[in-house]
């Protein structure tokens, strides 16, 4: 098969779709792989680099699609992506449609087969895609909610993990599952007060025991939530409902009784976001302020640090490329039924039940 590898255009998107490593693997398999001029230049990989690995190098996008059969990247395509894409096309990346009906339309539009890594399955019923740009989304989250509690910064002039004689930051994490649980670590580490929110209460059993006495854990009522948001210096939204839209857990009243210079740090902006007054921003232009609080609402999050993320994606994507370079989209889904879970369209129609419904499209088996 004819693989292509596209630079990432969206604001501040570093991250390549495949490493030359992964290059290696495909052209040992017999697969052409055709990749944009300067597409690793993010993570430090040349164009020598990748036609070294066997790669083609092709000067612009539109070469880069009119010689592939699948497109491999990790950010949804741009308007001027989808415009490049065909019936022929297979297209292998994050999507998050849930939150962005004209790229589905656009999507739908182009006729291709259009496989998300975020609704992709294992057989424990995990999202292994997603799990590596959520382990950094979450480690990330604490991380930049720590900057943004400066006083510089409009924040309230907290220390995270204060100092003796001094109390810490109070986080509180609204979700336990792996953004959730990234977050708890680092925050832990830098010992800040740390409390986790959510609704299964066999994973908070979980998170107690895995945890111990590190943290504290809540039943995440919308009155505990409410308190929380109330309490809180520092709140991470990392609720997580697979291909739907995440559901707004922090509300405009809640917000109001927030400390000021708190910070708000919304995870799941790529499914929407899961507070009440989220909306999307960029690397450039990263947050904004609402009544006194700070929200920090990035919707690629990982692509700040791109040479750590484009590897962890890589070694959770490239046993599925190959699986699709080798059988096609048809046979390999066929044969896979947790990667057929990550199709989301295809000939025109919307294939996932959990999109279609958040989108209010029709869904088509």
């Amino acid at each position: 098969m004819r693989v292509g590898v596209p630079k990432e255009i969206k604001n501040h998107e570093y991250r390549v779709g495949l490493t030359p490593a992964s290059v290696a693997e495909l052209t040992a398999a017999g697969h052409q792989v055709n990749v944009q001029t300067g597409a690793g230049m993010g993570i430090d990989f040349s164009d020598k680099d990748y036609t070294a690995a066997g790669a083609t190098i092709l000067p612009d996008a539109a070469a880069v699609f009119a010689q592939s059969d699948m497109i491999v990247k990790v950010k949804e395509p741009q308007a001027s992506e989808i415009a490049l894409l065909e019936p022929r096309h297979l297209l292998f990346t994050y999507l998050h449609l849930a939150a962005d009906k004209p790229q589905a339309e656009g999507l739908m539009k182009s006729g291709a087969t259009c496989i998300a890594y975020e609704t992709v399955t294992s057989r424990s019923g995990a999202l292994p895609l997603l799990k590596p740009m959520s382990e950094v989304a979450g480690r990330m989250s604490v991380q930049v909610g720590a900057h943004y509690l400066e006083k510089e910064q409009g924040g309230r002039g907290v220390l995270l993990g204060g100092v003796p004689g001094v109390a810490p930051a109070r986080v509180a994490i609204l979700g336990g599952g792996v953004s959730g649980v990234n977050a708890a670590q680092m925050a832990v580490g830098m010992r800040a007060d740390v409390t986790i929110y959510d609704i299964n209460n066999d994973r908070l059993a979980e998170l107690d025991m895995f945890f111990s006495s590190q943290i504290k854990t809540q039943y995440a009522s919308k009155s505990a939530i409410a308190a929380a948001v109330k309490n809180a210096h520092l709140v991470i939204g990392a609720v997580l409902v697979p291909g739907a839209a995440a559901p707004k857990l922090v509300t405009r009243d809640m917000l109001k009784t927030m400390k000021r210079g708190s910070v708000l740090v919304d995870i799941a902006i790529d499914q929407g976001g899961c507070f009440e007054d989220s909306r999307p921003t960029t690397h450039d232009d990263p947050v904004y302020q609402v009544h006194d609080s700070i929200f920090y609402c990035v919707a690629n999050m990982p692509g700040a640090v791109p040479h750590t993320s484009a590897f962890a994606l890589n070694n959770a994507t490239l046993p599925f490329v190959l699986k699709l370079a080798k059988l096609g989209a048809e046979k390999a889904m066929k044969a896979d039924p947790h990667l057929a879970e990550g199709l989301n369209v295809s000939g025109g129609k919307i294939r996932h039940r959990a999109v279609a419904d958040a989108l209010d499209l029709p869904f088509a088996a």
